[in-house]
């Protein structure tokens, strides 16, 4: 057995099995040794290592170019911003334990932020303000708001929703914030609302990105150097939360120019489905051009973006670079505005308005019109501006009730409520019982039933599209013959009321009609506390029936720091050494108080200058403007709805989306017109006889009107001159002449065709919004002279001007000028082109409408101080005789070879002479004759000009 054994080894020491089974051994060996050391020795430190050592991959934001004026200055740029942002990047066992773990970081970075002077960004639909949640969108925007917050598809989706306990449709701020934070957020009770709050906005935004896990979501711009320390010393307790060195837009001078240069904000779906047609490197992290110039040249201002690869730690720190592709620079945009020219302008014309409106005010109650008033009678009552200021918000009437309340507001307040409770008591018993028709209810009681009825339409408790117009009770109801408590229970019986916004149940549980009405004048009621417009009416009256003065309004200004600490006029005016009346027409003189705070006739305006003999627009000015700072990079919610309730309308463009009738600013085209059509020439005369009875309205001349005077026999440029309507009514009622019979369809049809000639019935090409303008389509006799239903916008008037003063050149606008790289070299260039010349226009008819616009200038005491000689129309259009008249004035200077043609409005102006005066300060400005500006009101001539 020996021998066996030893003859065995023999051969296997000889057998190349041997050598396979020694390797096989040491390899065995060496391979359990290096798992026993990976696996039990430093296993942890590797698992350690793997979970904090990852890779990312991110795009470089590239820097988006500049805005510049025609000059070189610079209108919109970058500046760099710090921000803090987190990233949904821990481990959870559980989905609670991440809901912890995510609010108490957002918690403690927010709490880090507002000790250091920060604040949380918010571009929520939902604002917390004075203990109370709002909407800040309304109708077809808050139903997508609250689709995506409720987790369903489209609208429709939306309804009651039972777990809840209420329509998700018709959920109340307060009931959509409290289901976020508490129920899907699990945000602790034990954070105030406040901070509740602020978590559940920086959760709703991680949930954007929740299928992109190391996608960052902003939780604050544009911090101090002082957070971002603090951050960063923290960064062990806040997982996910980092800094990031970005780029913040800015805008210099940005209410003369908002209009412009527009803004950028996050990208939207629609936004981005549209861009990534013609550039996939959009992503819905980006920021795009919202408006103006930034949204029509996003093409040529968005940059490059880089890219970079790179390994962060547990804590989010980059511990490796792996790979790096730098970002290219946008290109900058010219604008053809000239920004001295531009902010000049916003300037002159918000001194003239202020001086419209002081020389407007008068210290009265009220003003009623007369069987016999006119649009040029309508003063200011002194009464009406302390209501404006609370109106329009300049006095916050939720700081009344605060706890830190000042004397003043806490003494209006505590007034207030006594009133308050009175008023909501005559609300119930009138419609409990009520039976007084809408017209015999006094003022008061007829305003707060009027706002009751839309308030219910806005709500959706009365379906407004199912109301039957041609109803009788209906009729009655909105002329006022009828209670509106007779109409509820009447809207009732045809199931105009939605019985389910009466209640939060899914189903009617009223047994009978007089029950649903029972509950629907306990939801009016209750709805009424929350209701801020209705409150302001309540004050409104209190107001005007002395229950709280001027005096007390005007102080509340000083503890609002709505003005400047002034312990001296404060003093004055605690002791009545000045009265409300003066204290509030000097503060307005002085522009501490301005028209688009008050929000009264007039509070807008609008002036465009362009070079007649390029077509280049220098400035498009549209007063007033807002901070679109504020609503570039992340929305300031708070602010965009406070413009959205503004009641001067910042938000709108005057310049280009406004349209009125041009008044006599129209003559010179009526003028081409006639001599064009051979209705008259350029000697031919016209008796004025005061009054036109050719036609059924005999219409009357402005001077018959005002002082039963003529203008005797006249011709073309004297009809110019003089603004004489009978002359043009003659020339329209000409127009429409067909085989010796008036034909108004022929008049319309051939005033159309010298407005098309113009370009006013089509939009200049602006490459901004602007509205599409409208010729008159009836009334030729008064559509000649500016009247009917002409409606036009300010650039659209001032390219007229333009045509007028070159000529017949009339140009396809442009507001831009060209496209440089960031090296400054020139790669696009943009001119205006000529659309159309006017050809057919002899040189002889040209002369004798310039010479007629010339004399209107000669004529007027504010352009005889120039050196630079002007020619223009002055054009006074009234649309209503309770509120003033809007004023316009269109013209060119200097009379030979014209270098500026200007358009000026101002809506509800009372007279042309102040769109001409606020014209002529900016012709003396141009031509640099005086230094126009001086921070004041302007002294207004008080001259009525009633073309």
């Amino acid at each position: 057995m020996v021998n066996s054994w030893k003859a065995f080894l023999q051969r296997l020491a000889k057998s190349r099995l041997l050598t396979i089974t020694v390797v096989m051994i040491v390899l065995s060996g060496i391979l359990l040794q290096r798992l026993f050391v990976l696996q039990v020795v430093k296993g942890e430190d590797y698992l350690t290592n793997y979970k904090i050592k990852i890779e990312k991959k991110r795009e470089i934001a590239a820097a988006r170019g500049n805005i510049l004026d025609r000059n070189g200055k610079v209108l919109a740029y970058n500046e760099l911003a710090y921000s803090v942002v987190i990233e949904d990047n821990g481990t959870y066992d559980s989905a609670k334990s991440r809901s912890e773990s995510l609010n108490t970081v957002i918690a403690n970075t927010i709490q880090i932020l507002e000790s250091r002077g920060d604040m949380p960004d918010n571009s929520f639909n939902i604002v917390y303000n004075n203990n109370r949640f709002e909407y800040s969108v309304s109708g077809t925007a808050r139903l997508r708001f609250l689709a995506d917050v409720f987790g369903k598809l489209t609208v429709d989706e939306l309804g009651v929703n039972k777990e809840l306990g209420f329509n998700e449709a018709t959920a109340s701020a307060k009931q959509t914030m409290e289901y976020l934070m508490y129920k899907k957020y699990e945000i602790s009770k034990k954070y105030n609302t406040r901070l509740a709050y602020e978590v559940a906005l920086i959760r709703y935004g991680l949930s954007a990105n929740y299928y992109q896990k190391y996608v960052s979501t902003t939780i604050a711009s544009d911090v101090s150097e002082e957070t971002v320390a603090a951050i960063n010393e923290n960064l062990s307790d806040l997982q996910g939360v980092s800094i990031e060195e970005n780029t913040i837009r800015k805008y210099v001078d940005s209410e003369a120019f908002c209009h412009i240069t527009g803004y950028i904000g996050k990208i939207s779906q629609p936004e981005y489905d549209e861009l990534s047609k013609e550039d996939s490197s959009y992503s819905m992290n980006d920021s795009v051009g919202k408006s103006g110039i930034e949204q029509v040249m996003e093409k040529y201002l968005k940059g490059k973006k880089g890219k970079e690869a790179f390994y962060v730690d547990k804590y989010g720190k980059v511990v490796d670079m792996i790979y790096r592709k730098e970002p290219g620079p946008g290109n900058n945009v010219k604008v053809s505005i000239d920004y001295n020219l531009q902010k000049t302008v916003y300037r002159l014309l918000e001194q003239e308005i202020a001086g419209v409106l002081h020389n407007s005010i008068r210290n009265v109650r009220a003003y009623h019109a007369g069987a016999q008033s006119t649009s040029g009678d309508v003063v200011i009552p002194i009464y009406d501006v302390y209501f404006a200021l609370i109106d329009n918000n300049v006095v916050d009437i939720d700081e009344f009730s605060e706890e830190d309340a000042m004397t003043n507001e806490s003494d209006i307040y505590r007034k207030f409520k006594i009133k308050y409770k009175k008023i909501v008591n005559q609300v119930r018993r009138e419609l409990k019982n009520g039976n007084t028709p809408g017209k015999e209810l006094n003022d008061s009681m007829k305003d707060y039933s009027n706002y009751i009825y839309s308030m219910l339409k806005d709500n959706k408790i009365i379906n407004a599209d199912a109301i039957d117009r041609e109803d009788t009770t209906y009729q009655k109801y909105v002329a006022g013959k009828i209670s509106l408590r007779k109409f509820l229970i009447y809207c009732i019986s045809k199931n105009w009321i939605d019985r389910k916004t009466i209640s939060d149940a899914d189903k009617n549980t009223y047994s009978d009609s007089q029950e649903v009405y029972q509950a629907l004048v306990d939801k009016i009621v209750g709805m009424l506390k929350g209701e801020k417009e209705f409150h302001k009416l309540i004050y409104k009256y209190m107001i005007y029936d002395d229950e709280i003065s001027g005096r007390q309004i005007c102080l509340v200004l000083y503890e609002q720091d709505v003005l400047a600490q002034n312990d001296k006029e404060m003093d004055s005016l605690k002791n009545s050494r000045i009265t409300a009346y003066d204290f509030l027409k000097r503060k307005i003189k002085k522009l501490e108080i301005t028209p688009a705070q008050l929000a009264l006739d007039p509070c807008s305006g609008s002036s465009v200058i362009i070079n007649p003999q390029t077509g280049e627009v220098l400035a498009c000015v549209s007063y007033p403007g807002y901070d679109n700072n504020k609503m570039a990079n992340v929305v300031d919610s708070q602010y965009y709805n406070d413009l959205l309730a503004d009641n001067a309308t910042p938000l709108y463009d005057f310049a280009t989306q406004q349209e009125t009738a041009p008044g006599s600013t129209f003559k010179p085209l009526s003028s081409v017109a006639g001599l064009m059509e051979g209705v008259i020439t350029t000697s031919t005369t016209i008796q004025d006889k005061g009054v036109f009875k050719k036609v059924s309205n005999e219409p009357k001349c402005w001077i018959y009107r005002s002082s039963h005077a003529t203008h005797g026999s006249i011709n073309v440029s004297g009809a110019l001159r003089d603004s004489c309507n009978y002359f043009f009514y003659e020339v329209g009622y000409r127009l429409s002449m067909a085989n010796g019979k008036y034909n108004d369809a022929k008049g319309i049809r051939k005033i159309k065709e010298y407005a098309d000639l113009f370009g006013l019935t089509e939009k200049t090409g602006l490459e901004i919004s602007e509205n599409t303008p409208h010729c008159a389509t009836e009334f030729p006799v008064m559509a000649a002279i500016g009247q009917s239903n002409n409606s036009y916008t300010t650039i659209g008037l001032a390219r007229y001007a333009t045509a007028i003063a070159n000529s017949g050149n009339v140009y396809n606008l442009t507001l831009l000028k060209s496209v440089e790289n960031s090296n400054g070299k020139e790669i696009k260039t943009f001119m205006p082109k000529v659309k159309r010349k006017i050809t057919q226009v002899p040189e002889s008819s040209w002369d004798a409408i310039h010479r007629g616009m010339r004399m209107v200038c000669d004529n007027m005491a504010i352009f005889q101080g120039l050196k630079t000689k002007v020619a223009g129309k002055t054009g006074t259009a009234q649309q209503i005789k309770t509120r003033p008249s809007h004023a316009l004035f269109i013209g060119y200077a200097p009379y030979k070879n014209p270098k500026l043609a200007i358009a000026t409005r101002i809506p509800f102006g009372y007279s042309s002479s102040n769109a001409a005066e606020v014209s002529s300060n900016i012709i003396k400005y141009y031509f640099k004759e005086k230094d126009v500006i001086d921070g004041q009101a302007t002294k207004v001539t008080g001259g009525r000009t009633l073309d």
